[in-house]
């Protein structure tokens, strides 16, 4: 035959097409992983070990979660409360975060209202701690306090660090543990760090006593692990014999932020709720 095939009954048939090679497809590049995925999954792990740990032995097998999956997670064994996803609301363009080799002043670009730690599922808010457009006044921060000369040192060293303004959150869950939380933010980071070495909160014991506690000593039962690497914590536990309620209260250092959390409760303030909204916190201010 030549270019065209016959038919049996003499008609041209036109050739078969030629079928092309497969294209090449090039492989897809490896998905690389967010290195602050990776690093909060390996925190929730080294908290949930500590839950599990508070727990008095529980088993869990959510190590391998994610962060967000976790704080809604409620389970009656290990005490630990219903947050809603916690998300870190959007720097602004071209804004680096708080320990960006880029900024040297450890400033936080972020509203800092949106930075504090939402409250639980069923919690009752705390009015009082809502402010003027989120932000608090200093006096109503310093009457945390029990002394009067407590607060009027502590409120004199945050007018000379040049203190620029307090965020503040409060609630109420249905077990009766009352929580606040309050967020200073100053110019820079070297003015809270010359703070925090005029020795506000000092590794045994706090400097300032908050009130309805008779002594807070360091608070042995928060670990090791559930501490983030680039902030620095002061962690304190209202000693035995307390009074009608126990404190638990903790100091943080993150960048130009301070962040305050205090929890106390009729009869004793459980460990893993406070230990679940100070590593909380410190995930949302990272």
């Amino acid at each position: 035959m030549t270019e065209q095939q016959q038919t049996a009954s003499g008609t041209a048939v036109p050739p078969m097409p030629r079928t092309p090679p497969p294209a090449v497809v090039p492989p897809e590049p490896p998905v690389r992983k967010d290195r602050r995925v990776l690093r909060a999954v390996l925190r929730w792990t080294a908290a949930v070990v500590v839950f599990a740990a508070t727990g008095a032995g529980t088993a869990y097998g959510i190590a391998a979660l994610q962060r967000t999956d976790i704080p809604g997670l409620a389970t009656a064994s290990d005490g630990r409360w219903d947050y809603p996803e916690i998300i870190r609301p959007p720097l602004p363009s071209g804004s680096p975060g708080p320990f960006a080799e880029d900024n040297p002043a450890g400033a936080h670009h972020a509203d800092l209202r949106a930075l504090v730690l939402p409250a639980p599922a069923s919690a009752t808010d705390d009015k009082a701690l809502r402010g003027t457009d989120g932000w608090l006044a200093t006096e109503d921060f310093l009457a945390e306090y029990a002394r009067q000369e407590d607060r009027k040192k502590f409120g004199q060293q945050l007018t000379e660090h040049a203190v620029r303004h307090i965020a503040a959150r409060g609630w109420t869950t249905r077990d009766g543990t009352h929580t606040r939380i309050y967020l200073l933010q100053f110019n820079t980071a070297a003015l809270l760090d010359n703070l925090f070495r005029e020795g506000i909160a000092p590794y045994g014991g706090p400097a300032y006593q908050v009130r309805e506690a008779e002594e807070s000593v360091h608070d042995a039962e928060f670990p090791t692990r559930a501490r983030f690497d680039d902030i620095s914590y002061s962690v304190y536990a209202e000693s035995k014999p307390y009074g009608a309620e126990q404190v638990r209260h903790a100091y943080m250092r993150v960048g130009d932020t301070l962040a305050v959390i205090v929890q106390s409760r009729k009869g004793a303030a459980a460990a893993v709720p406070f230990q679940q909204t100070v590593v909380l916190q410190s995930e949302l201010l990272a």
